[in-house]
């Protein structure tokens, strides 16, 4: 991997996407960024909005009728006091957007992203669409979440084309921030506390203002469906609680239609790449804080890349919803009162949030680097530390695997300029040498702890290339199986839910792999052909560690004599016994979110049962 490159071999490597997309930082570095932040904003609100402030919104909460009858039922406390405390949540919760501080964040923003990023390109045909959308019915804006830097770059797009500027659902951490957290808030963020658990009165203040954004239209509402940032940068099991919020307004009839909106954001490099797989290993996250963020500051003397924006085509409500639901349940009680939803309501929220999360994997973009960490990750942990690649023969099978993309319909971001990759290979395997000044050796703990770091940052890139080789992967790994490992797998990829989805996706695996030549297919039965074997090498190859990871933690339960544990305990036993292994090069069992994946798994296929202690 330290081998010196020939720029010749990806002389012919460029490749255009078919969509449309423009650098808005070229612009942006040809004017002032004053002048920018002070430039004309006028956006074009949803038609049916009423003009509100953010005074009339939160006073038209806590006048509703839904949250009168939720503190009415509120007993051991006076009506007064439950009302002062569900005003006082509001207060904590609520944004309060103003136009002032959108151009100081305009400002502050486009001069970090000028210096993080070469370019950040976005899809002008997404973007028209989304104006247009804005202007006819609520929309939700949904992007996927792989960096903080999300927060931002969506409400910066928008200010830039006169789009109105999203409200935000956020971590009430970012609140704790001295003076950044009240910079937020009046940015567009709202707040959530992490752990509602069974606080009535605080999820009927959350639904109940999150459903009056909603069906007013007063702004856009931008969330994140898979509910956190992704510490391994592959997409994660989308959660519901939100996205049933938001959807509410259409099931009780409240508004015509809502239009979501996914958004794939996809990077070059993450800027937390280094925390990231450190937080895989167990190490804590460190909490945000206004001083933390100052420290972070050196993040601006590193070169990040690229950035891809890819806005969705919009997606209605009412058509997705159609002949999946019956809403007239919601008539048999006022719309006022809160109302359990049935399972075919629940089935159908699911469905669409698994939609979402697939459409935004659909729409991100592979770099050559992601395609290059599949291929490193399938060499030996110790060929990668201590004996090299060829760089000819890895830039060679990089090549053929964009080939392989593109028949897998995969879409690609295949830039011209290749001496950065090769950087970026250097930033790795120079982690785990440790640190020159030091005269002082590495613990045998400390060397795999060093070690597994810098492969799971090869991890998290190589993730971001997964869902185009899953399912055929899946296939080719064990072809009698699918379904099987499809539901084992379900929690560590993206598969929509339901009988039909399982059908449509093995009828894709076999459709693509016969495409790229590597089976054959007949009424009876799926033949392998030997042109193929290479391309069912490397898919098997792929896939395995998330096997090998699986059969660990099935081999640790099976062994471990326990019947009872409890998941502190459980995560460390699993770590040691993976440490025990390292030398076989199976790093990645370390990560926190497989077990945790694994455990999930396990609890819906009832081969464990979680108790409340």
């Amino acid at each position: 991997a330290r081998a010196k490159v020939n720029q010749k071999d990806f002389s012919t490597a460029s490749l255009k996407d078919e969509e449309e997309f423009t650098d808005i930082l070229e612009e942006r570095r040809c004017t002032t960024d004053l002048g920018y932040a002070l430039r004309t904003f006028n956006p074009q609100p949803y038609k049916g909005a009423p003009s509100s402030s953010t005074s009339d919104l939160k006073k038209a909460v806590l006048e509703s009728q839904y949250l009168r009858y939720i503190i009415a039922l509120e007993t051991g406390s006076s009506v007064e006091k439950v009302r002062q405390e569900a005003r006082g949540i509001l207060e904590e919760m609520s944004h309060n957007l103003q136009l002032g501080f959108i151009r100081l964040m305009a400002y502050t923003v486009n001069k970090v992203f000028k210096r993080l990023f070469r370019s950040i390109y976005v899809n002008m045909e997404g973007l028209n669409m989304l104006q247009q959308a804005i202007q006819e019915s609520p929309v939700i804006l949904m992007p996927n979440h792989r960096s903080y830097v999300d927060f931002l770059i969506v409400s910066f797009i928008l200010f830039t084309y006169d789009i109105p500027i999203p409200v935000i659902a956020a971590g009430i951490p970012l609140a704790s921030m001295k003076v950044v957290g009240e910079i937020l808030r009046r940015s567009g963020a709202f707040f959530i506390r992490r752990a509602i658990g069974s606080d009535k009165l605080y999820w009927a203040v959350l639904s109940e203002y999150v459903r009056t954004i909603v069906r007013t239209g007063c702004a856009p509402l931008e969330f994140y469906v898979e509910g956190f940032r992704s510490r391994t940068l592959k997409s994660v099991v989308p959660k519901l609680g939100m996205m049933d919020m938001v959807l509410e307004p259409y099931f009780k009839g409240e508004v015509f239609d809502i239009t979501l909106v996914p958004i794939s954001i996809s990077y070059d490099r993450v800027v937390e790449e280094s925390l990231l797989a450190l937080e895989l290993l167990g190490v804590p996250k460190p909490k945000e804080s206004t001083t933390g963020l100052f420290k972070a500051s050196r993040v601006l003397q590193e070169d990040y890349g690229c950035m891809h924006v890819n806005f969705g085509r919009p997606l209605s409500v009412r058509q997705l919803c159609e002949g999946k639901i019956n809403r007239s349940e919601y008539n048999l009680i006022p719309r006022d009162l809160p109302q359990r939803p049935s399972t075919e309501i629940q089935d159908c929220v699911n469905w669409v949030a698994h939609l979402i999360v697939r459409t935004q994997e659909e729409g991100s973009l592979i770099s050559p680097w992601s395609l290059m960490a599949c291929l490193l990750l399938q060499a030996p942990i110790t060929t990668l530390t201590e004996e090299g690649l060829q760089w000819h023969g890895l830039t060679e099978k990089t090549l053929w695997l964009r080939k392989l993309v593109l028949d897998f319909r995969g879409r690609l971001n295949w830039p011209g300029e290749w001496a950065r990759w090769i950087s970026k290979i250097s930033i790795y395997f120079n982690y785990t040498d440790g640190d020159p000044a030091s005269q002082d050796p590495l613990s045998p703990e400390e060397g795999v702890m060093r070690t597994a770091a810098a492969v799971l940052m090869l991890v998290s890139y190589r993730n971001q290339a997964l869902h185009v080789f899953v399912r055929p992967g899946i296939l080719a790994t064990l072809f009698s199986f699918f379904c099987f490992l499809r539901d084992v797998f379900a929690n560590e990829f993206i598969f929509i839910p339901g009988r039909a989805s399982q059908v449509t996706d093995f009828a894709e695996a076999c459709s693509l792999l016969q495409k790229c030549g590597a089976v054959h297919m007949s009424e009876q039965e799926v033949t392998v052909l030997e042109t193929g074997l290479e391309v069912l090498s490397f898919l098997q190859k792929l896939l395995q560690p998330f096997l090998d990871s699986y059969q660990l933690i099935f081999r640790y339960l099976c062994e471990n004599g326990a019947h009872v544990f409890t998941e502190k305990q459980f995560l460390p036993a699993v770590q040691n016994l993976a440490t025990k292994l390292i030398l076989s090069g199976k790093t990645e069992f370390l990560s926190s979110d497989t077990q945790k994946n694994v455990l999930s798994a396990l609890r819906r296929l009832e081969a464990v049962t979680k108790l409340r202690a």
